[in-house]
């Protein structure tokens, strides 16, 4: 009983295809830009091993960023799979 309930409210998922592992990735890319300019002090702690490819940002300065890329990128990918743009 409880198994066909939750089927029925669990949001419909979209099949990978470039086009949503590219806006993953622009979603991530826009992340990174933004942790760059906002957070105090961005390459306090661990560096990463190209720095320089991730704007001098250190490993947990990374993980943040991208970890918020995803959620703007999944976000964004289910907006746009809902409204039927994707």
């Amino acid at each position: 009983m409880m198994t066909t309930i939750l089927m029925t409210v669990a949001p419909r998922s979209v099949e990978w295809s470039p086009t949503i592992g590219l806006i993953m990735v622009v979603c991530n890319i826009l992340a990174i830009a933004f942790g760059k300019l906002t957070i105090k002090n961005p390459s306090v702690g661990p560096a990463m091993p190209s720095s320089n490819m991730f704007g001098g940002l250190s490993l947990g300065a990374v993980l943040g960023t991208t970890a918020l890329g995803h959620i703007l990128g999944a976000g964004t990918i289910l907006g746009l799979s809902y409204i039927g743009a994707i």
